[in-house]
């Protein structure tokens, strides 16, 4: 993936997990089990660490567990880069489903494809197991609130 120089973050992913745990307490509760890892220029790399709790039957990491962590970084993306903004919100999102994850950690590797004034458009590669295959793929739209 190629990086966006011109994408300067304005938080590094200790500051986006602590806003996080104050803006948006339940996505966590009890586990920490979804989490910023990296902040780069453009991108940043979030993380599920799958247990029990996220697998369907079959042992497979749950559809709305990986959905969760293609939406997670973007929100991610979007703190990261514009601010404190916890009011900033998903508009759109698609995903594909590619193989199976099991349980252990899935990295989101997210990408900002555009970043306006109103909305941010994003990618992120979901990946897993020892040889880090694409287990999904999203692309979606966040709304940046007006500045007030």
């Amino acid at each position: 993936m190629p990086t966006h120089h011109a994408l300067t973050p304005v938080m590094n992913a200790d500051e986006v997990n602590a806003y996080l745990k104050v803006v948006y307490p339940q996505l966590n509760d009890d586990f920490a089990a979804y989490r910023a890892i990296e902040i780069r220029p453009g991108e940043c790399t979030v993380r599920l660490d799958a247990t029990e709790r996220h697998l369907r039957p079959g042992g497979t990491v749950s559809g709305p567990s990986l959905f969760t962590l293609a939406d997670i970084g973007g929100y991610v993306c979007v703190l990261s880069h514009v601010g404190r903004e916890a009011l900033a919100v998903t508009t759109n999102l698609n995903i594909s489903f590619m193989r199976k994850a099991e349980a252990g950690p899935v990295d989101g590797i997210c990408r900002i494809l555009k970043l306006g004034k109103n909305l941010m458009v994003f990618d992120i590669d979901m990946v897993a197991g020892p040889d880090r295959h694409t287990v999904a793929h999203a692309s979606g739209t966040y709304s940046i609130p007006p500045k007030r």
